[in-house]
C-alpha cells in the first residue's frame, strides 16, 4: 500500500513537470520566427515535452539542470525555500539558455535596422598597369600600340543610405516585436524555474516528513519487539509474537535506509535545479505546513492570467510580428528610394592627386519578379495564421490551467483534511491494540496491523499535503505570478 501511494506521489511529480514543460515549446522557437529560445531550447517547459522525455539520458530538460557557482564549504547551508528559488533565478541552465535567446533576438533586430541606417565604408587603392590597346580595338598613328606602366592611386568614402524601402522598415518593425517576444519568453522561464524549483523542493520535503514518519514507526516497533521479548521470557506470550515484532521491525529498518536513500536523491535534484557547488551541505528549513488558501474567484483568476502571463504576452507580440512580416512581404512590390554618393582623392600617387565625388538617387521599381513576391506573401501569411491559433490555443489552455489548478487546490484540501483524521484514527488504534496486548487480550498480530495503518495513513498525508502545496505553485503559475506568489502561497519566510 506504501508503495503505492508513493508512486502516486512520483507521478504527480511528473505530472508537474510536465506540465511546466508543456507550455515553454512554442516560447523558444528562433527569433527569426517570434521566440526567444534555440536549439535545444524549442519548447522546454516551458511550450513541448513530457516529464518522461525530459528525464531520458541525454533529453533531460535544461530547466532540470544548472551552473553550479563557488565551492562548497563545509559548513551546512540553511536552505528555505526563497533561497532556493533565488539561486535557481541566477543559477538554473535553461535560464541562462533563455537569457542568450533574448541576446540572439536583439542581435537579429539590429540586422533589420541596417538596412534602414546609413552604411559608409572606406577603400584605398593603388594599382601598377600596362595596357595593350591593340586588345581593346584602339589602333592610333604615332600612338604606341602599350601604354604603360603606370600607376593610380585612389582612397575613397562611400555613403549609402536608403530614403524609401517599405520592405525593410516593416522587417524591423517585425524584429523589434521579436526582440519583446523573447523577453516576455525570458520572463516565462523565470516563472518555470519557480514552479521547477518549488516543485522539487516540495518533493524533498514530502521525502524528509517520510523519513521522520519512518523513524517513528521503527521507534513503535523496536518498542513492540521488546516487550514481546520481555513477554516470552515471563512466559506470557507464545514464540510467535516475538518473531512477528522481530519482522516488523526489520521492515521498518529497511522502509527507513530506502527513504533515506530517495530523500538524499531528491535533495540532489534540488541542488542541481539551483546550481549550488557540488558537494555542498545542506538543508531545508521551511517544512511547509498544511494552510488553506483564501478563496479565489475564477473569473478574476483568469482575467489576472490574461494580463500578467508571459508566455501570454509573448503570444500576442509574436502574432504581430507575423504581421509585420506579412507587411514586410508585400512591401516588395512597393518601389524603393536610396541615396549613395562618394567622395575620394585619385591620382598617380599619394602626393599628386585631386579630390573628386560623386552623388546618385536611385529609384528602382519592382516590374516582374516571377512568383518570388507570391511565394514571399504565403508564406508569412501562413506563419501569420499560425502564430493566430497559437495564441487562441494558448488563451484556451489558460483558462483550462486555471480552473484545472483550483480544481487540484480543492481536491487536495479535502484529502489532507480526510488524510489528517485517519491518521489520527490510526495512532488511536496503535494505542489501544498496544494496550490490548500488554494485558494479554490479543496477541501481536492486532499491533502489527494497527502499525501497518498508520504507516499507510502517514504516507496518505504526506501525499496529500503534496499534492495541496504542488497545487498552489501550479494555481501561482497558471495565474501568470509564481515569482510573487509561491513563497505568499506557501508560507515560505
Amino acid at each position: 500500500m506504501i508503495s503505492h501511494l508513493r508512486t502516486l506521489l512520483i507521478l504527480v511529480g511528473l505530472s508537474v513537470l510536465e506540465t511546466c514543460f508543456g507550455g515553454l515549446a512554442s516560447a523558444q522557437t528562433p527569433p527569426g520566427q517570434g521566440g526567444a529560445f534555440q536549439g535545444a531550447q524549442n519548447e522546454v517547459v516551458a511550450p513541448s515535452e513530457s516529464a518522461t522525455a525530459s528525464t531520458r539520458p541525454g533529453s533531460q530538460s535544461p530547466f532540470l539542470g544548472s551552473v553550479p557557482s563557488g565551492k562548497a564549504s563545509p559548513e551546512v547551508l540553511q536552505l528555505s525555500l526563497k533561497d532556493a528559488i533565488e539561486r535557481g533565478l541566477k543559477q538554473n541552465l535553461g535560464l541562462l539558455i533563455g537569457e542568450q535567446g533574448t541576446r540572439s533576438a536583439r542581435g537579429e533586430r539590429w540586422k533589420a535596422l541596417s538596412d534602414l541606417l546609413p552604411n559608409v565604408t572606406t577603400r584605398t587603392t593603388e594599382t601598377v598597369q600596362q595596357i595593350d590597346l591593340a586588345a581593346f580595338g584602339i589602333s592610333v598613328p604615332g600612338v604606341p600600340k602599350i601604354v604603360g606602366p603606370f600607376s593610380v592611386f585612389d582612397t575613397r568614402a562611400f555613403l549609402s543610405q536608403p530614403v524609401l524601402d517599405f520592405k525593410a522598415l516593416e522587417t524591423a518593425r517585425a524584429a523589434r516585436e521579436n526582440v519583446k517576444a523573447a523577453d516576455y519568453s525570458y520572463k516565462d522561464a523565470r516563472d518555470m524555474v519557480v514552479l521547477v524549483v518549488g516543485n522539487a523542493y516540495l518533493l524533498a520535503n514530502a521525502d524528509a516528513a517520510r523519513v521522520e514518519a519512518t523513524q517513528a514507526q521503527v521507534k513503535t516497533a523496536q518498542s513492540l519487539y521488546q516487550k514481546a521479548r520481555d513477554m516470552l521470557k515471563a512466559g506470557l506470550t507464545p514464540g510467535i509474537d516475538q518473531l512477528r515484532a522481530q519482522v516488523e521491525l526489520q521492515t521498518r529498518q529497511q522502509q527507513l535506509i530506502s527513504i533515506q536513500n530517495e530523500y538524499a536523491k531528491q535533495k540532489l535534484n534540488v541542488a542541481r535545479a539551483i546550481g549550488l557547488p557540488v558537494g555542498q551541505e545542506f538543508v531545508l528549513t521551511d517544512k511547509m505546513p498544511y494552510a488553506p488558501l483564501e478563496s479565489i474567484k475564477l473569473e478574476e483568476t483568469v482575467a489576472r492570467a490574461y494580463s500578467s502571463r508571459s508566455d501570454y504576452q509573448e503570444a500576442l507580440a509574436r502574432v504581430r510580428a507575423a504581421g509585420r512580416a506579412r507587411k514586410a512581404a508585400t512591401a516588395e512590390r512597393l518601389p524603393s528610394l536610396a541615396f549613395n554618393a562618394d567622395y575620394g582623392d585619385i591620382g598617380i600617387a599619394p602626393g599628386v592627386s585631386h579630390g573628386t565625388f560623386t552623388v546618385a538617387g536611385s529609384l528602382e521599381i519592382p516590374v516582374f519578379q516571377g512568383g518570388k513576391v507570391r511565394g514571399d506573401v504565403l508564406r508569412a501569411d501562413a506563419m501569420l495564421r499560425q502564430r493566430e491559433s497559437e495564441l487562441e490555443d494558448l488563451r484556451a489552455r489558460i483558462d483550462y490551467q486555471v480552473r484545472t489548478a483550483l480544481m487540484d487546490l480543492r481536491t487536495a484540501a479535502e484529502q489532507v483534511s480526510v488524510a489528517k483524521s485517519s491518521l489520527e484514527l490510526a495512532n488511536q488504534t496503535v494505542t489501544q491494540a498496544q494496550d490490548r496486548f500488554a494485558a494479554g487480550v490479543v496477541d501481536n498480530l492486532e499491533v502489527v496491523q494497527a502499525q501497518e495503518s498508520v504507516a499507510n495513513a502517514n504516507e496518505a498525508y504526506i501525499s496529500s499535503l503534496y499534492a495541496h502545496n504542488v497545487a498552489k505553485v501550479l494555481l501561482a503559475r497558471a495565474m501568470g505570478v509564481a515569482q510573487e506568489a509561491v513563497s505568499q502561497f506557501l508560507g515560505s519566510r
